[in-house]
């Protein structure tokens, strides 16, 4: 049996597809493709994914809630160190919210878009519980190390620094030859 999609059925689907400003499918829409966030395997850390982080016990994918994700976040790192917004950004208005251990989770439209770990930097508290990305790259390992991680692609033209990708969800920075900042999803960056 042949189906046949009429031409206005098939345009309105291109025409919602077209609508998706970052490609990141809904929880509902997860949810309806049977795909759920992985099961931490460590309580009490915080682990950061090419796709989302977990949190404890609760894992969370890029689109979930704000009030959830930083809900789990306080649980392990504590409340908040500071939030800040940006109306400028490349992706449309967005907000930021800084934990402890160098953790900024990236907002639009109160649903978490991406995330940023960075070293800590001068008049920051180091981190009272652990965060980790998962896999072996780590922030603070060498040049080298990152040069060998899996999927590692050095960005020749970044006009930020000595960027690099590992594979195609993560990215990060390298600074006197060691890996000073991990991100994933949304960033605010001004190339």
């Amino acid at each position: 049996m042949v189906r046949r999609i009429s031409l206005g059925v098939a345009a309105a689907l291109l025409a919602l597809t077209a609508c998706d400003s970052n490609d990141v499918p809904s929880p509902a829409q997860r949810e309806a493709d049977g795909l759920r966030p992985p099961s931490p395997q460590v309580t009490n850390t915080v682990e950061l994914r090419g796709d989302g982080l977990a949190a404890g016990p609760e894992a969370f994918y890029f689109a979930a809630g704000r009030r959830e994700v930083e809900t789990a976040l306080s649980a392990i790192l504590g409340e908040p160190s500071g939030t800040s917004a940006n109306d400028e950004c490349g992706a449309g208005p967005m907000e930021m919210t800084d934990f402890e251990g160098g953790l900024t989770v990236n907002i639009a439209n109160d649903v978490l878009v991406g995330w940023l770990w960075r070293m800590p930097q001068e008049g920051d508290a180091p981190p009272t519980q652990d965060i980790a990305l998962v896999g072996d790259l780590q922030l603070g390992r060498s040049r080298a190390e990152a040069e060998a991680a899996r999927g590692f692609l050095a960005i020749t033209d970044s006009t930020l620094g000595e960027e690099f990708s590992l594979g195609t969800q993560l990215g990060g920075f390298i600074e006197a030859d060691q890996v000073s900042i991990l991100y994933a999803g949304t960033q605010c960056f001004f190339r």
